[in-house]
């Protein structure tokens, strides 16, 4: 393999190294796709022209070669290690990202006796999975916090839970509006199904109180490319998909065919195994636990302690640590277009709120490292002095 190109700073052996930074790159709070570990990256450079000697690049070999089979064998452990998976759950990985099992959720669940299910909307994300729901079957609204701007999530004594339901499904972390669940919701013997997308490979994720989980990899865990299903045994059987399933939605297949029913997300698959290799490395769901601690009291520190001149949205005991989305003296755009401007002049990019809600966002995934956050903190500090009236 060639040598590193020069403006990559060299491997270290130690796993807790300074992410921050190799030359010319920024600290990217973007929500997705997302900043990487700088030595999960420079472990794929290596190898990406001539994968451990087989002349190859990953990219170009088969899916089903005994070196790709190795990578993708490897990769299933670990994330069964990672993540303490039960053996009673299959480990699927689907392309279409985590909006596709928006659809393949109902298309799963709903061709058996129950057709209803439960859906708590806590943001867009939730209202979306929701949404497509309906196509399929009826999805019921157990709680709806879109009165408040998605800020707050609702308490249980407001929830209208169905005990008949094929499912109950929430959304652990909702990226746009910046509000995660701290607990597992209680929905008694119905079986539960979570959106972790923005907040997978942050925190333990209690395996065992949910049916299907379900994540996009690309803000914790890789590149953008495919949805990891963590599935119990009874949902992977097929018992209740409805017949107009499409082949590629059935969980069933996915299952039966490891993952390989065709051609899978080789390059994807084969990034989320370095990054497993490197979480285990580091510490594993603790260590990022407590990062994310860390990062998000530091950032949300400086917002509550601006005296106004930065708000988050979001009530406190709500709020995410993967997402923080704020506004700057009461949402003064040109302010925020300034802030976002002058940002960027100090390596700080990728700090607009989503297109739908305006304002700022830092996504402080497991990527970002701590200095990127302080130096963050210390801008923000900085820029409500040089403006504030």
């Amino acid at each position: 393999p060639p040598a590193p190109s020069s403006n990559i700073a060299p491997a270290h052996t130690s796993p807790h190294r300074s992410a921050a930074m190799a030359d010319g790159r920024v600290y990217n709070f973007s929500a997705g796709p997302s900043m990487m570990p700088l030595e999960v990256l420079e472990d794929v450079q290596r190898e990406v022209i001539n994968y451990k000697g087989t002349g190859m690049s990953i990219m170009e070999m088969s899916h089903r070669s005994k070196e790709f089979m190795a990578v993708y064998t490897e990769a299933e452990a670990n994330l069964r290690s990672v993540f303490d998976v039960p053996p009673e759950y299959k480990v699927i990985f689907v392309q279409g990202g985590a909006t596709l099992q928006f659809a393949a959720l109902p298309l799963n669940t709903l061709g058996g006796a129950k057709t209803k299910a439960d859906y708590l909307v806590t943001g867009q994300w939730s209202e979306k999975a929701h949404k497509e729901c309906m196509k399929y079957g009826t999805g019921q609204i157990v709680c709806n916090s879109k009165p408040t701007k998605y800020t707050t999530i609702p308490d249980k004594s407001e929830w209208k839970l169905d005990a008949e339901a094929a499912f109950a499904h929430y959304c652990m972390n909702e990226t746009v509006n910046g509000v995660e669940f701290k607990s597992i919701p209680d929905v008694g013997d119905v079986p539960l199904v979570a959106d972790m997308s923005s907040n997978f490979c942050s925190r333990n994720i209690e395996v065992r109180k949910h049916a299907y989980i379900y994540a996009g990899l690309q803000k914790n865990l890789g590149p953008a490319g495919l949805s990891v299903g963590i599935i119990r045994d009874d949902f992977a059987k097929g018992t209740n998909e409805m017949k107009i399933c499409p082949t590629y939605c059935s969980w069933k297949i996915c299952a039966d065919n490891g993952s390989m029913y065709n051609t899978p997300a080789c390059w994807t698959m084969y990034v989320m195994g370095e990054y497993l290799k490197y979480t285990k490395k580091v510490g594993g769901l603790a260590h990022w636990d407590e990062l994310a601690d860390k990062k998000s009291r530091c950032l949300y520190d400086t917002i509550d302690g601006s005296d106004g001149f930065y708000a988050c949205p979001v009530e406190k005991q709500s709020r995410s640590r993967m997402n923080v989305p704020f506004t700057i003296m009461g949402g003064n755009e040109a302010l925020e277009k300034k802030f976002l401007e002058d940002a960027k002049k100090v390596q700080l990019y990728t700090l607009a709120g989503h297109r739908s809600v305006g304002g700022c966002r830092a996504s402080l995934y497991n990527g970002m490292p701590v200095e990127g956050v302080e130096k963050l903190s210390d801008f923000m500090k900085s820029f409500t002095d040089e403006n504030r009236k």
